[in-house]
């Protein structure tokens, strides 16, 4: 079987070299799944590009939607970074861990949220109605729908990169979401 391994700096094109520098300069280092894109010379820019692209979500609302969709998605990587980005934040575990169930008792927008992504994740985006419509109700307008959908695909993206490559988590390990837990 071949494996992946996480390419360093030396083994990446120039292009990545000076995007791998821009996150060590922003994050103090260059994730593993990050790293792993750079294994094409033009993936992670493309990537970046589209994760940090203008969105009408919050900061919190993203990580609603990234939390619900890497529990779907089974993508130990993404649910270990997200848990960690949702900490900062401001969400305790315990949100956390209802977020990555697909719903919130604490914020009934972040429910609505979490219950459509979840159910897009799930469905291939043949959305049930009444979700759809709950999320309405919440005070989501059609443009909040799509920046949702275009999340729900980036981090799609990253969670079958990680299925698939395998590569070391290098984020605080979340833990497995289980009745107990939530």
């Amino acid at each position: 079987m071949n494996t992946f391994n996480v390419p360093t700096k030396e083994n990446v094109s120039p292009n990545n070299q000076a995007i791998f520098d821009n996150l060590n300069n922003a994050l103090g280092f260059v994730p593993n799944l990050y790293a792993t894109y750079a294994h094409s010379d033009t993936a992670l820019e493309n990537y970046l590009t589209f994760a940090n692209a203008k969105t009408s979500l919050t900061a919190k609302e993203k990580e609603v939607v990234n939390l619900a969709v890497s529990q779907v998605n089974e993508c130990l990587y993404c649910l270990s970074a997200h848990t960690a980005i949702g900490k900062m934040n401001g969400f305790t575990e315990d949100q956390i861990l209802e977020l990555r169930a697909g719903f919130s008792t604490t914020d009934s927008k972040f429910d609505a949220l979490a219950k459509l992504a979840k159910n897009i994740t799930e469905n291939r985006g043949r959305t049930t109605p009444s979700i759809l419509e709950d999320f309405f109700n919440a005070g989501y307008t059609k443009g909040n729908l799509i920046d949702v959908i275009s999340l729900v695909g980036e981090k799609t993206i990253s969670n079958y990169i990680h299925n698939t490559t395998q590569v070391p988590v290098d984020f605080p390990e979340a833990q497995p979401l289980t009745l107990q837990t939530i």
